[in-house]
């Protein structure tokens, strides 16, 4: 029986690795490992399909160590004894270990003095936080690396290795595939290589070459083999982006006949996920303090639409954009922390008052952290003079207040109140 295409397509090195160029990169830290045969135990965490198995394969076949492959979640104990066994013999074995957020206590203490002798070098591979979901006896440990969603570039560039691999992928098939189809396989899964691998594969080997022996992959035979619709057919593949381009600013502009298009495009093009990100971002981007009650309510439709799936969740989605379109709009938010990052990335922030700093540790007066600050909840209004901003800071303001909702409104004359405190502060 011949296996998946996404799996004849592991890499067997790092040159093969599609995309995560901040680890495997030239002189990146895994390539660095690899290169000094000075590999260690590590985590790799994120999304499924973008390359957690595809760099444990590349590792093992650079190094030449035997590569073995379990899950924490339904293999037993006994199955990491036969891996224990086999290192003793061979010296090292890297092990994926998928799912190590399920990971019991029973077989975590088997694996601990395995990680610590380094007969065994363990990547874990995960969807969840590991700062989160992983036990801190194992994260003392391991490594722990983020991998990226990929580019539409990368996923383009591993399709077409696999279309021209004539070994392990698709390179004995005259295989022309459209432009749009392409798109529209690449933008489907969510970035998900795997499965953008096996859709390519199934619509290859079930499409019926033309008359001159080419067997010709249409926008319509990506659409039935990974059983989503194209928002549009056009060349260059920039629709999808300008659907949900329009989308927002329909929702920014308040007109909710628009906005309601757009939000059908995308949800008949089974775009849910894209739909529920683009609505939550759109949400706090756009209403923000106008109306954070009608955020929490976007929110909570998302959620909502995410449990009952499509065709339901087209109800929780229509509500949360006629919502939000009709609603007072406001970017202070946006605003407020975009001039703040701005000051932070030309290094305006370098410092911090010393009386703001932390002074829970022995010694942090001796610095002088933490003397003088003054307990706001001990002075009238909740309020006292003190200086917070940096020295070269100090008369910045990056909260702008508009007056396009009630709550704003509120928050405009709390600050216009805690403005006059300190002029009447300054005068006396």
């Amino acid at each position: 029986m011949q296996k998946p295409l996404a799996y004849r397509m592991r890499p067997t090195n790092l040159d093969e690795i599609v995309g995560q160029q901040h680890l495997v990169g030239k002189n990146k830290i895994i390539r660095r490992m690899v290169q000094a045969k000075m590999l260690s135990s590590m985590i790799l965490y994120g999304p499924p399909g973008i390359g957690k198995t595809s760099i444990a394969s590349a590792i093992a076949g650079s190094t030449k160590y035997a590569f073995r492959m379990l899950n924490a979640a339904t293999d037993s104990k006994k199955d990491l004894q036969i891996v224990a066994e086999e290192a003793k013999m061979s010296g090292t074995v890297v092990l994926l270990l998928d799912e190590i957020h399920r990971l019991d206590k029973t077989k975590q203490d088997f694996l601990l003095p395995l990680l610590e002798s380094g007969s065994i070098i363990l990547i874990g591979a995960t969807t969840e936080n590991p700062y989160i979901n992983i036990s801190p006896a194992i994260r003392s440990r391991v490594q722990i690396f983020e991998l990226k969603p990929l580019e539409a570039d990368d996923l383009k560039q591993a399709v077409h290795r696999a279309l021209n691999d004539s070994e392990n992928g698709l390179g004995k098939y005259p295989v022309d595939i459209d432009e749009n189809a392409l798109n529209l396989l690449v933008s489907s899964t969510n970035c998900d290589l795997r499965s953008i691998l096996n859709g390519l594969e199934l619509s290859v080997l079930s499409t019926q070459p033309d008359e001159d022996g080419t067997i010709h992959i249409s926008l319509q035979v990506i659409e039935e083999s990974v059983q989503k619709k194209a928002i549009s057919a056009d060349k260059d593949g920039d629709s999808h982006y300008d659907v949900i381009s329009a989308f927002q600013k329909s929702i920014r502009g308040s007109d909710p006949d628009a906005a309601l298009l757009y939000l059908a495009r995308l949800l008949e093009a089974g775009e849910l996920t894209t739909a529920i990100r683009r609505l939550m971002v759109c949400a706090y981007e756009d209403v923000g303090l106008a109306n954070p009650q009608a955020c929490s309510r976007a929110v909570q439709a998302c959620q909502v639409a995410q449990m009952v799936g499509l065709p339901e969740a087209r109800i929780p989605l229509a509500d949360a954009v006629i919502d939000l379109c009709l609603c007072p709009k406001s970017d202070t938010g946006i605003t407020a922390i975009d001039s703040a990052l701005a000051d932070v990335r030309d290094g305006k922030a370098y410092s911090i008052p010393d009386d703001l700093k932390d002074a829970h540790y022995k010694g942090a007066s001796k610095l002088g952290h933490g003397v003088g600050y003054k307990y706001p909840h001990d002075y009238p209004n909740d309020w006292v003079e003190q200086q917070y901003l940096p020295d070269n800071l100090v008369n910045r303001n990056y909260y702008q207040p508009k007056e396009t909702g009630k709550y704003e409104q509120a928050l405009k004359m709390r600050l216009t109140q805690i403005n006059s405190l300190k002029k009447n502060k300054k005068r006396s």
